[in-house]
């Protein structure tokens, strides 16, 4: 499949997006966020689709930030609009039935932060740079990263990055944790693919589940997390895939997966 700024290509269960705007350094602008919105949107329509691997064009960025030219002239209310914007579509790509890859393969900026900052996981190559400078610009991170940046790393570490707008080595923000894995440029899609086949073949609608238990349980306290976990496992019982896993378990052979769909469950209340 292919847009103007978008090149999407599916195999074995995997799909890689790549954003197509290397004379731009792959910075998002508003067709191309709606773009990568509607690819994501069609992904998650095919069964055969398990995993979403993000990346840019070239060797110099995975996406530089948003796309300062056109931010230039834009009054208040049409920034916030792009912000929303720009929030709805790593919403999607935080809640996405699908597991998705950020795979940083050169500058991550601004925009481009926040966005890896929205997939589930994140491998970089080693030649990467990321950072919210945003403050060089006399603006906020506003497409998430005043948010998802501090519940990753931290407060203070977010903070700092933000205050000063550095922007920090693969490397480094391996220490942080604010990337998962590093590589050598040349090594980095493939170790991509891999990671993204080990997902590919676990039981999906368990994949999936754990996702939603992990983001919604964070916005609560532990107590009620835990008690939602709880119902989340329970949940897990309803499918085929639950009964093949243990049998061929206790059977030593391997499992043959349904990617069965959940069976709604009458839950407590009083105990949820």
């Amino acid at each position: 499949m292919s847009d103007n700024n978008i090149v999407t290509t599916i195999a074995n269960h995997v799909a890689q997006i790549t954003i197509n705007r290397p004379q731009a350094m792959n910075a998002l602008n508003p067709a191309t966020i709606i773009e990568l919105s509607t690819t994501i949107a069609k992904l998650e329509q095919q069964d055969d689709v398990h995993v979403i691997i993000i990346t840019g064009a070239g060797k110099k960025a995975f996406v530089a930030g948003g796309d300062v030219a056109l931010m230039r002239s834009l009054t208040p209310l049409q920034a916030r609009d792009v912000a929303l914007m720009a929030g709805e579509l790593f919403e999607r790509i935080e809640k996405s039935a699908c597991v998705v890859i950020a795979a940083i393969n050169g500058y991550a900026l601004g925009g481009g932060c926040e966005l890896a900052l929205a997939c589930d996981l994140r491998v970089a190559a080693e030649e990467a740079q990321l950072g919210q400078p945003e403050i060089n610009l006399g603006i906020i991170p506003g497409w998430g990263g005043t948010q998802r940046l501090p519940r990753l790393i931290g407060i203070s570490r977010a903070k700092e990055l933000m205050f000063t707008g550095e922007r920090i080595s693969a490397k480094h923000a391996l220490k942080l944790g604010l990337v998962d894995h590093i590589y050598p440029e040349d090594q980095l899609l493939d170790q991509a693919h891999k990671l993204a086949q080990t997902i590919a073949v676990k039981p999906q609608t368990a994949i999936q589940i754990i996702k939603e238990a992990v983001n919604n349980g964070l916005e609560m306290d532990q107590d009620k997390a835990i008690r939602y976990e709880a119902a989340m496992f329970g949940m897990c019982f309803t499918t085929e895939d639950q009964k093949e896993g243990m049998d061929a378990f206790l059977e030593k052979r391997s499992a043959v997966w349904k990617n069965s769909e959940l069976v709604p469950m009458v839950l407590d209340k009083e105990k949820t």
